[in-house]
């Protein structure tokens, strides 16, 4: 539904939107060129991010759970690991006793060109946060924490009618 820009916070969040959208562009091209640059397939660096967030929430993925995170069959999450596996972005590893669960964890080598590629950019997010006090900072996180979850919960929405 159409609604008046007419105020100073519906002109503010309008803003919000579109610099949100801008950022979301700019993150997925410079993916794309990092995926390029190395040769990864688009839903290669999907599985990459999903097992760096896992490892770094201290949960790391399973096969199985890589799958439905990112929206793939068994067979396609297994043609993703094996194909980072032999190029070094990936490694199973059988951490549980019981031996038949594989945990995925980023490769050394790839976490290495990764450091490499977006070392940069880390820098220069650095430097943008510094422009910001702790109270600043907490808004910032408060806010994006809820979009995420907002566009998680559409995601799984349209995942689920699809």
């Amino acid at each position: 539904m159409y609604r008046a820009r007419e105020s100073e916070r519906d002109r503010l969040r309008e803003e919000i939107v579109t610099l949100l959208r801008s950022y979301s562009v700019e993150a997925q091209q410079v993916g794309h060129a990092f995926a390029q640059r190395h040769g990864l397939h688009p839903t290669d660096l999907q599985a990459l991010i999903a097992v760096m967030h896992a490892e770094g929430r201290g949960d790391p993925l399973t096969p199985g759970r890589l799958g439905e995170e990112i929206g793939l069959s068994s067979g396609a999450t297994t043609a993703a690991i094996d194909r980072l596996e032999r190029s070094g972005h990936l490694r199973r590893s059988r951490e549980s006793t019981d031996r038949r669960v594989v945990h995925l964890r980023y490769g050394e080598p790839g976490m290495a060109l990764a450091t490499a590629f977006f070392g940069p950019l880390g820098q220069r997010t650095d430097e943008v946060m510094a422009g910001f006090d702790d109270a600043e900072l907490t808004t910032v996180h408060r806010f994006l924490a809820a979009m995420n979850e907002a566009l998680a919960a559409h995601h799984h929405e349209v995942r689920q009618a699809g």
